[in-house]
């Protein structure tokens, strides 16, 4: 992956300090002499670009590494539709917390032209396989990085539902709903909600209740290859939703069956070579910074 020669540029919509750092991006890459493609989507605020553009989808078929320019959320929908062409990804960030995106705009062509240069790590991350059958009848997909939320949707009143793990039953809960959480979510939505924080590395996955009427209810980690399964429960009163990364939202009728698995295919994130997952939680979670 050292022959960079054909890169990708994808950036979060509506921000100013987004289109300057992909500019000087793109500036950089042609001092040297490569070849920019853009996101059709940012391409379209950017006019006058003169370059080649491309949808998301496709720009793992015709870029050798794609880079993101934004905060974790659009490296998350960047890793859903790149995760199949097992192209190499690298964050820039211009969000707020930056678990994935972990390069500063202030560092970047010093950073980027490392990465150029063959000098980085390569951090592989699985993501979640999210399938609702209703009534023998497969009516939705979607796919996750960070995690997959069972939740009330605009009601306000618990749900119940039976889940199921590894074809074998656990429980019936009545709750806000559940939080099935990669390694790489576990920093995400399931820590604010009392989750364990699972090294990137781990082949795991965390189930987070969110507020369970019972007090003995508490975040159960099983294996990364467990196959999940949720039944709405037909005494709900309210249709609860299914939402993947916070991003896209699928709406639930009682009966319904939410299966969740890992998906087959990998996401290759770029880190600069000196990268340190607990010096990013240090620097993000407000860990105390120094050794006694």
């Amino acid at each position: 992956m050292d022959n960079f020669r054909n890169i990708g540029l994808i950036g979060r919509l509506g921000s100013k300090a987004v289109i300057d750092t992909l500019k000087q991006l793109i500036r950089f890459l042609d001092d040297k002499g490569l070849n920019v493609i853009l996101d059709q989507k940012i391409a379209e605020v950017m006019p006058g670009h003169g370059r080649q553009t491309s949808k998301q989808k496709m720009m793992g078929e015709i870029c050798d590494l794609v880079i993101v320019v934004g905060g974790d959320g659009s490296l998350l929908g960047a890793a859903r539709s790149l995760a199949q062409s097992n192209v190499p990804v690298l964050g820039v960030n211009r969000g707020n917390l930056g678990f994935l995106t972990d390069i500063s705009p202030q560092e970047i062509e010093e950073r980027v032209n490392e990465v150029l240069q063959g000098k980085y790590s390569v951090d592989t991350r699985f993501l979640l396989d999210v399938n609702i059958r209703r009534k023998g009848e497969m009516v939705g997909e979607m796919a996750a990085l960070n995690d997959c939320v069972l939740h009330p949707g605009k009601a306000t009143r618990m749900i119940q539902f039976d889940l199921y793990i590894e074809g074998q039953f656990v429980y019936t809960q009545r709750s806000d709903g559940l939080i099935i959480s990669t390694p790489t979510g576990s920093t995400a939505y399931a820590l604010s909600a009392g989750g364990p924080i699972m090294h990137p590395k781990l082949d795991a996955l965390v189930l987070v209740p969110m507020f369970p009427h019972t007090l003995s209810s508490r975040p159960i980690v099983v294996n990364g290859n467990s196959e999940l399964k949720m039944v709405v429960s037909e005494e709900n009163s309210t249709y609860p939703t299914i939402s993947c990364d916070g991003q896209s939202d699928f709406s639930l009728t009682p009966g319904d069956i939410i299966t969740v698995r890992k998906k087959s295919a990998k996401l290759k994130l770029i880190h600069p070579v000196d990268y340190n997952f607990y010096e990013t939680c240090r620097e993000k979670l407000g860990w105390s910074s120094r050794p006694s």
